[in-house]
């Protein structure tokens, strides 16, 4: 009887609820940005104790150069393979072994003073020091392989903008920490803590990260909003079987080398990752060296920048996603941050014509924030990349980028030993900002997504 009068009064007595999305994709990206933070901070070991190392080991800027160049020549070599090994095995497990081993390499940096001074010294931390860069080699292809999975296009800006703006984080928590730890315990503690706690982090990986259509917490919900939107939740699933039967097809890898959006895209980012290493190698030194601050002092004035640099990322991500939303096009959504960012890091050029400190960590901070602010390359390769081959196509991105490891160390040291100042590091650092511009101005035209002719 009541049952009746309900369906008198409501036709449609259990109409189906709009259930509420889950929003695991956004906890994948924060696993992204922590794992992130510690890649970086495992970069930055060196630069924080390299001052205390190099009087200890008797090492000159000449040496300091190579030796902060030993990571660069390993990220480069291990981009193409490290792409490879991550279409090929996914990205869980390859991105496991990557932070396991970096660490590992890490950790046994602080044994270093037992091969005595400079020659073989030097010899063993390149030799560590190109292990942890080959360690480190899939991890942002895995970054943008997974934020392309889990995230639809207009987010896919900001998912980005955040992992990538965890090299910034990173100065901000570890600098301070590293620099309180060489003062207080002497340069070999730092790679210990890192060391330990980076081979912890990667045993928490295998908890955190799944694709998405595994995910014991996502729902159906979700899953159809980041499918619609145009993530490939199927990446690992629809390769992999297909992919382990297969050797290197090395003719996608010529027509992605080919293509001119790409090239463009390639020399932007190298030009704009010169500014990443001058942060992550030399600008403890400079502050040192040039300025006169103690390694102490230094620790926590690096993490102000760094503080702007994360802001930066961020609000470029997410102004990037905005000016989609808005209507305006894919390519102006992405290029329109890249300019107004690095017009804003040339910026630190002004630090060689200023005296007062305030003012020095304030020009910093500016050139910062718009590094961290134009620093969209990721989200460019996410919306870019070939479906069938992401892995791999990130892994050639960040190969031509990350050569810029390798001759920004080297140009700057040979620059302060020619001249007895940073004056014309800073100028170099701010040219490549310049050129990243026109990169992306003249160059790269409409970003849109490679569809590769040459793949079976």
């Amino acid at each position: 009887m009541n049952t009746n009068k309900a369906l008198a009064t409501n036709p449609n007595p259990s109409p189906l609820k709009e259930v509420k999305k889950t929003r695991v994709r956004w906890l994948i990206v924060m696993m992204l940005f922590l794992v992130t933070a510690f890649n970086y901070a495992d970069r930055a070991t060196l630069s924080i104790a390299g001052d205390s190392m190099s009087k200890e080991l008797g090492l000159d800027s000449v040496m300091m150069g190579y030796v902060f160049s030993a990571f660069g020549w390993a990220y480069v070599i291990g981009q193409i393979p490290g792409g490879w090994l991550l279409d090929r095995f996914g990205s869980k497990k390859v991105y496991f072994w990557s932070i396991f081993l970096w660490s590992l390499f890490t950790f046994l940096q602080a044994f270093i003073g037992v091969f005595g001074a400079a020659g073989t010294a030097v010899m063993t931390l390149f030799a560590l020091r190109f292990l942890v860069g080959l360690s480190e080699a899939p991890s942002f292809p895995a970054n943008s392989r997974i934020v392309a999975s889990w995230f639809p296009s207009n987010e896919r800006g900001t998912a980005a903008a955040t992992f990538n703006s965890a090299q910034y984080f990173a100065t901000v928590l570890f600098a301070p920490i590293m620099g309180y730890i060489t003062y207080k315990y002497g340069w070999h503690a730092v790679f210990l803590f890192m060391g330990i706690l980076g081979v912890c982090l990667s045993f928490l990986w295998l908890k955190a990260i799944y694709a998405p259509k595994d995910h014991p917490r996502i729902n159906k919900a979700e899953l159809d909003y980041i499918e619609q939107g145009g993530a490939l939740t199927n990446m690992d699933q629809s390769q992999e079987k297909k992919i382990k039967k297969e050797k290197v097809n090395w003719k996608p890898v010529k027509e992605l080398l080919s293509n001119r959006m790409l090239l463009g895209v390639y020399l932007g980012q190298y030009c704009i990752t010169t500014l990443t290493y001058f942060f992550l190698t030399w600008f403890p030194v400079y502050l040192v060296q040039e300025r006169g601050m103690s390694i102490l002092k230094v620790g926590f004035v690096a993490s102000l920048p760094a503080i702007c640099g994360f802001a930066g990322g961020v609000l470029g991500g997410m102004f990037s996603d905005f000016l989609l939303r808005k209507g305006y096009s894919l390519t102006f959504a992405r290029k329109t941050p890249i300019v107004i960012g690095m017009l804003m890091s040339m910026s630190l050029v002004a630090a060689n014509y200023v005296e007062a400190e305030w003012v020095v960590i304030f020009v910093m901070a500016v050139a910062f924030f718009g590094k961290g602010f134009g620093a969209l390359g990721w989200a460019v390769v996410a919306d870019t990349s070939p479906k069938q081959m992401a892995g791999l196509s990130g892994g050639l991105f960040n190969m031509f980028g990350n050569i810029a490891g390798i001759t920004t160390p080297i140009i700057i040291g040979y620059i302060i030993a020619k001249t007895g100042s940073f004056n014309g590091a800073l100028v170099f650092v701010g040219a490549n900002a310049l050129v990243a511009i026109c990169s992306y101005l003249f160059l790269v035209g409409e970003i849109k997504r490679v569809e590769l002719k040459n793949y079976k």
